[in-house]
């Protein structure tokens, strides 16, 4: 090649109008790597020959050149030249109509930055040459990422906040992490269920494929292999969880795409396996589609693509899941996206912050990669529905032993699951994503012991902010023969001084049904109480009915009348002084309690 060099270097300085020898003067630049070089030759070509078809190949590596480098409005004129090679609307055309378009859209957005100030993460946590791919539990205190290791090896780590700051980096697990690669991992919210990508040295289908893991109280579970529906003898890589674990989007280039590499989305089925992956055929292009992360929302689906119109390789983009299908892919913006590829986001559950890596210079040509996170600019966070979480530990009421139970957060105005978790059997942590904007319901339902129900109004939008709550269950029946449990029925709605149910009530009266059904010889009491506003006999009769209004949805759902009483106390049996609207509104209730076994 240094022979070929010194050819066309020679031939340029007999005939400086030697338009041809420019160009293969340029591409043996190419082909040693030295672009810089390359782009004077090529330029030279251009100015000798503007308007011949040979000049092509200059106005290409121009172009792409000044793309590559962000230099968006000095690209604009040649790639406009190197148009008109073309006629308008062939192939050709289109393919560099589109390099214009990128160059259009880059320059605006260059113009048009977004207030975004990246800081690296602790040094704490950037222990190794490169790290990448960061994933957060809801309430960010748990980090887990994937580091490339001096001698090669990816490895998942993990990292705790201590207080402001983060403690140092272990390894995930001696069950997930082997002297083969693991990488692109991917949590639920509460941080107890895994799926990262492994390549080689595990039982798989293909060339990379999927694997899950769960956590019991410090424990991980073995890795298992996704099964067939997910995995196949394809590729599939970069996993996304969704909050409570039960739907995962990743990438594959298996057959019936839409292009070579593409976003698929599996669903978890109620018998606990995989279900056959379906396309976002609305999202993915041509072109290839990476890295998905699906917010704690559940609705806002972050990925990279070269395909949605950015500012050149890989931009990152978010669509919303609407009730008609995905809203169309909005590009992040400058300087999120650059002229360089994007790789991933993830974004916090309360839409406030992102954390992503971005790969560093360096002279001896190897990866290095750091985490950094900035604050979401408001034009992004408008986009992002905020999430809350609830967090706490399940135990029984009387002995405090942590329970195992189903956590599920119903949506009042549907009647429909929104999510559903389970708490840690051997700690009994959980943690439960809390959509804004709607009343919610959330129950707590373990074997043996009466459901906890909670209510949830943030039909008021608000920042998505964390709640502790510890729920304490009630036994059915006290190992120590103390007094019966019951429970208040925190869904149970009936317009002021009124006793005819409101609609939304029946997600809890459907609740009350289920735990008859299952639990036939339990007899319970249904009781009415108020607060000491209009009058004591009023009250007293308003309790009754109240309380007569659900024993008989009871049994028109099929409860044999004899298993259930009612009963009325109107405002003999406060919770609270009546001396606030919050304390009344408590005073204001049905409960229910166990009558025998």
């Amino acid at each position: 090649m240094p022979e070929a060099l010194e050819l066309f270097h020679q031939a340029v300085e007999r005939d400086t109008g030697y338009t041809e020898a420019y160009l293969k003067l340029g591409q043996v630049y190419e082909f040693m790597r030295q672009p810089d070089q390359a782009l004077q030759v090529y330029l030279r070509a251009i100015r000798q020959q503007p308007d011949k078809p040979g000049t092509g190949l200059a106005y290409q590596f121009v172009s792409a050149y000044q793309l590559k480098k962000g230099n968006y409005q000095v690209a604009i004129p040649y790639i406009q030249q190197y148009q008109k090679l073309f006629p308008p609307n062939s192939l050709q055309w289109k393919r560099v109509d589109r390099l214009l378009q990128t160059a259009r859209f880059g320059a605006q957005a260059v113009i048009n930055p977004l207030a975004v100030k990246p800081q690296p993460l602790s040094a704490t946590v950037q222990a190794f040459p490169s790290q990448y791919f960061p994933v957060l539990t809801a309430d960010e205190q748990t980090l887990v990422y994937t580091v490339l290791k001096p001698e090669g090896d990816e490895d998942l780590m993990v990292a705790t906040q201590k207080g402001e700051t983060w403690g140092p980096p272990e390894s995930i697990s001696a069950h997930i992490n082997t002297p083969n690669n693991e990488g692109t991992p991917s949590l639920s919210a509460d941080g107890r269920t895994l799926v990262f990508t492994a390549c080689q040295g595990r039982t798989g289908y293909g060339s990379c494929d999927l694997y899950i893991s769960r956590k019991t109280g410090n424990t991980w579970s073995e890795p298992q292999n996704l099964g067939p529906a997910v995995n196949t003898r394809s590729w599939e890589s970069q996993p996304a969880l969704s909050a409570d674990g039960r739907r995962l989007y990743f990438v594959s280039d298996r057959k019936g795409g839409v292009g070579r590499r593409d976003i698929w989305c599996s669903e978890l089925g109620e018998d606990g396996e995989w279900k056959t992956p379906y396309n976002l055929k609305s999202i993915n292009t041509p072109f290839d589609e990476a890295s998905p992360f699906i917010h704690a929302n559940g609705l806002s689906l972050f990925f990279a693509s070269e395909g949605h119109m950015g500012m050149g390789g890989y931009d990152l983009f978010v669509a919303d899941s609407t009730a008609s299908g995905w809203s169309n892919p909005q590009n992040l913006g400058y300087p999120i996206n650059t002229a360089d590829d994007q790789a991933a986001l993830f974004v916090s559950a309360n839409g406030a912050r992102a954390y992503y890596s971005q790969e560093q210079s360096s002279g001896d040509g190897k990866q290095r990669s750091k985490l950094y996170v900035f604050d979401l600019p408001e034009p992004l966070r408008q986009k992002v529905r905020p999430v809350s979480y609830l967090k706490g530990l399940v135990a029984d009421a009387r002995t405090k032993k942590p329970l195992q139970a189903t956590i599920e957060l119903i949506d009042l105005t549907t009647n429909q699951l929104v999510t559903r978790v389970q708490s840690d059997p051997q700690t009994g942590q959980y943690t439960a994503v809390l959509p804004t904007g709607g009343e919610y319901a959330l129950y707590v339902v373990g074997p043996g012991y009466l459901f906890k129900s909670l209510s949830f109004d943030f039909t008021q939008k608000r920042e998505g902010e964390g709640l502790t709550m510890s729920v304490p269950l009630e036994p059915i029946k006290p190992a120590d023969g103390s007094a019966p449990a019951k429970e208040t029925l925190n869904n149970i709605f009936f317009e002021t001084g009124r006793y005819d149910l409101e609609e939304k009530s029946r997600t809890e009266l459907d609740r009350l049904v289920k735990f008859l059904e299952v639990n036939q010889t339990v007899k319970i009491e249904v009781s009415g109480h108020t607060d000491n506003q209009g009058g004591t006999a009023n009250n007293l009769e308003l309790s009754k009915k109240r309380a007569q209004s659900v024993v008989d949805y009871l049994t028109k759902a099929g409860i044999v009348p004899t298993r259930i009483k009612s009963a009325g106390y109107g405002e003999t049996r406060p919770v609270a002084p009546n001396t606030t609207d919050d304390n009344r509104k408590l005073n204001r209730r049905i409960e229910w309690r166990i009558l025998s076994v």
